[in-house]
């Protein structure tokens, strides 16, 4: 299957066999039945939202394949200074032979693969976070051994990058998912981005805002903080109109037994999950955390190989 020069910017541009076979490379990476090498090539790294995971995996990752990723935060760039994507793209693709981007706006991040001449890989939108989804679904097939025909549960606000790219990567490989939200328009699902989703979706996508009821025979039960960057001077009021829709051990315990939980941290203890689920034993949060390395290896090898 050849994905080299592709983008990397949503699941949506993906089809299921291209997603299964990313996922099956960076489970047997993991495990070191497969090399791959980057040998002498260089990833541009384009930071504009802050990272602890994203910029380490990466640059590891990186350094793992024998290539090298170069650090670049945007606002001492000269985009800081108003030069635009598309030129910045442009020079970049003389530089090196992939860039990765962290950005507030999706419609930057499509700018910049326009006018890219290698591939340029998503770190995080506010539409989509499609590595850490890829993460999320290997971590699942790892405890699950499959994700076709599991019920997969996020809680809280289901209308951003999270909840889309966990909807569109796990229905499109089979499982239910549910958006468990309060029932107001800031936090419910996009319509215009599950309206996408559910064309390949192979499961169901729906909603449902109580949140005892939705977490009933789950097999995966996921969250994400309540107060995203950029957010903060709204944060009483987030926390105030989410906080029914807190993970604790009463929304554990209609889950199936062994459900596990799944978050792509950072996380906030006592705000949208309880410190003893996620600190419990059917948290895999740093088993999550590590495969953000593994997948992204895969995709990196692949688009830049």
């Amino acid at each position: 299957m050849d994905m080299k020069g592709r983008h990397f910017l949503t699941l949506l541009d993906y089809r299921k066999a291209e997603i299964e076979y990313l996922l099956d490379l960076a489970i047997r990476m993991k495990k070191g039945e497969e090399k791959r090498s980057l040998k002498n090539k260089s990833l541009a790294m384009l930071f504009q939202k802050a990272s602890t995971r994203t910029r380490v995996s990466f640059e590891v990752g990186m350094t793992q394949l024998g290539g090298h990723a170069l650090f670049m935060d945007m606002s001492t760039t000269q985009l800081g200074r108003g030069e635009t994507v598309g030129d910045t793209a442009q020079t970049l693709s003389r530089y090196v032979d992939g860039i990765m981007a962290r950005l507030y706006k999706h419609t930057d991040i499509e700018e910049l693969a326009k006018y890219a001449k290698v591939p340029v890989i998503n770190a995080l939108t506010d539409l989509y976070h499609p590595c850490q989804t890829m993460a999320d679904m290997m971590t699942v097939i790892e405890k699950k051994g499959k994700i076709a025909g599991l019920k997969v549960v996020f809680y809280g606000d289901c209308g951003f990058n999270m909840f889309n790219s966990t909807a569109i990567g796990f229905s499109k490989l089979g499982a239910d998912v549910v958006a468990c939200c309060p029932n107001l328009p800031n936090y419910t699902i996009n319509e215009k981005v599950m309206e996408r989703a559910r064309k390949e979706a192979i499961g169901k996508i729906s909603v449902e805002h109580d949140a005892m009821k939705a977490a009933k025979d789950a097999d995966v039960i996921m969250t994400d903080v309540w107060v995203s960057m950029g957010q903060d001077a709204e944060k009483a009021k987030r926390l105030q109109e989410l906080k029914d829709y807190q993970v604790n051990s009463k929304i554990m315990a209609q889950a199936k037994k062994d459900a596990i939980f799944m978050h792509c941290l950072p996380a906030h203890r006592g705000e949208e999950v309880s410190a003893d689920v996620i600190d419990g034993k059917q948290s895999v949060v740093f088993d999550e955390a590590e495969n953000r390395l593994h997948a992204q290896k895969a995709i990196m090898a692949e688009l830049m190989g």
